[in-house]
């Protein structure tokens, strides 16, 4: 009885001791979880860590429960906040290159862009990034998304002078392009974005793919939907983590939360890929939305002012310009491969 007495009050023991060196970490998640793909995979990431992990368990909070979404990395780096799921293109204002881990304009789709950053520089580059600008931080990839809509219109945009004097929300370095066409650009969270669209702020938007774009309803005012998502092909998520809290926790939980990360990203990618196929078609017969294709005259003018904002970025930043040669070096030899194997219009 005493030997029985004695092994339970050791395991007893043993459990607190394990609850006690459980590292909880406060995440902010830059996106509500009400939004399908973009706010479901911080709590998907949550959970998935958190069923494989002893060692630690992350706590998700909603955009501003915590602190607000542009303010995310400031609160990581600084301590108060422990991590923050979001996407380096928020901090386009902050880092010239931020958007480059992001999405790209005319750039990788999501297996080339996910060959670069875990198979060739992407990754280093990431992180010298936040290092090299003072930030205290561990950065990874964390989900990936495929391309999204150009935009949702309020009236038909037939020519490049369209354009011109639109108000537009507009995402990274996307947006740098738009202006150079006459639009005017502004980065408003999903929450905004609607109200804003109603109130008559802004004339027109992109955000993100179909299916998230219809929580957000902006069906019900701009009936024009644009392809293709040219300014961004794929977008990237990253998982930021504050650099002390990080080198706090063993070798085991912080391989276990690269290892989540990347099942974040198979989720991610392959949501996106199954269901907005039905959102467009619910968008058409539903909803009297008309998508519409650019013509290659306008898309032509996305690319021109695009690479007059890629050669104006790497001239004054020799950062960016390091990162876009290694970019640019990569999709060379990719195409040496996708050039064999992707199907050519």
């Amino acid at each position: 009885m005493k030997n029985i007495v004695a092994a339970a009050t050791a395991s007893i023991a043993l459990m607190a001791g394990n609850a006690q060196s459980q590292e909880v970490l406060e995440m902010t998640s830059a996106f509500g979880q009400n939004l399908p793909i973009l706010g479901t995979a911080a709590v998907d990431f949550t959970k998935n860590i958190n069923s494989i992990s002893n060692d630690v368990e992350f706590e998700h909070y909603d955009p501003g429960k915590l602190v607000p979404t542009l303010e995310a990395l400031d609160a990581v780096s600084n301590g108060s906040v422990d991590a923050a799921y979001a996407t380096s293109g928020y901090w386009q204002g902050k880092i010239n290159a931020a958007s480059l881990f992001a999405a790209v304009p005319f750039g990788p789709e999501a297996g080339e862009f996910l060959g670069w950053v875990l198979y060739d520089d992407g990754a280093k580059y990431w992180q010298q990034m936040y290092d090299d600008n003072g930030y205290n931080v561990v950065a990874m990839p964390c989900g990936i998304i495929a391309p999204e809509t150009s935009g949702w219109f309020k009236n038909e945009i037939n020519t490049v002078a369209d354009l011109e004097g639109l108000n537009m929300r507009f995402f990274g370095l996307g947006a740098k392009a738009m202006q150079k066409l006459g639009v005017s650009t502004s980065l408003l969270g999903a929450s905004d974005i609607f109200p804003a669209l109603e109130r008559g702020a802004i004339d027109a938007t992109e955000f993100s793919m179909p299916r998230i774009d219809a929580r957000l309803g902006f069906h019900k005012i701009a009936k024009y939907n644009y392809f293709p998502g040219w300014h961004q092909p794929a977008t990237l998520f990253e998982l930021l983590v504050n650099r002390d809290r990080w080198d706090e926790l063993e070798e085991t939980a912080q391989n276990q939360i690269r290892t989540a990360c990347l099942a974040t990203i198979t989720m991610t990618y392959a949501e996106g890929e199954a269901t907005n196929y039905a959102a467009m078609v619910d968008n058409v017969e539903n909803n009297g939305v008309t998508i519409k294709r650019w013509p290659d005259e306008i898309l032509n003018a996305f690319e021109g002012a695009w690479d007059e904002v890629v050669a104006e970025l790497a001239a004054d930043d020799p950062f960016f310009q390091e990162v876009w040669a290694d970019l640019q070096e990569y999709r060379a030899g990719y195409e040496t491969w996708s050039a064999i194997y992707l199907p050519r219009n």
